[in-house]
């Protein structure tokens, strides 16, 4: 566990009333369905958790510290935010995922040729963006 937690990470304003109660709810929410895409293959899982370390970072110092240091969550914030790495498994069935979809479309779609050649395009620049990440050191 690595509880050394970057207050400089994070833009530490703080807003106040009902919106530092919303985005408290919606960092929980975010945790949430962080939590449930770490054990569902369809759903990402550090995109839910950045944002919910952003929203921690305007309501909650203490939970944005526990999202941090969390034996299994935390390596996925700590991971994006010092190294901009993605784990290795995650690119691939990430990959493995968009390519499927892809070929779902393909073969059984009946949307219009160019437009799934145009979400074939949006899906390779994101396998592309993706495979140039660095791997996680982890």
């Amino acid at each position: 566990m690595n509880s050394d937690f970057n207050p400089n990470m994070a833009d530490r304003v703080r807003v106040n009333g009902l919106k530092t109660k919303a985005l408290f709810v919606f960092g929980w929410l975010c945790v949430g369905l962080g939590a449930v895409g770490a054990i569902l293959p369809l759903l990402p899982t550090t995109p839910f958790l950045l944002l919910a370390l952003w929203a921690f970072a305007r309501s909650s110092p203490k939970f944005q510290s526990w999202l941090w240091s969390h034996d299994i969550l935390g390596p996925y914030v700590r991971d994006w935010v010092t190294y901009h790495a993605i784990p290795v498994k995650a690119k691939i069935l990430a990959v493995l995922m968009m390519s499927l979809s892809l070929a779902w479309l393909i073969f059984y779609s009946t949307l219009s040729p160019y437009l799934i050649a145009f979400i074939g395009l949006c899906l390779a620049c994101v396998a592309s963006y993706l495979l140039t990440r660095p791997n996680s050191p982890n």
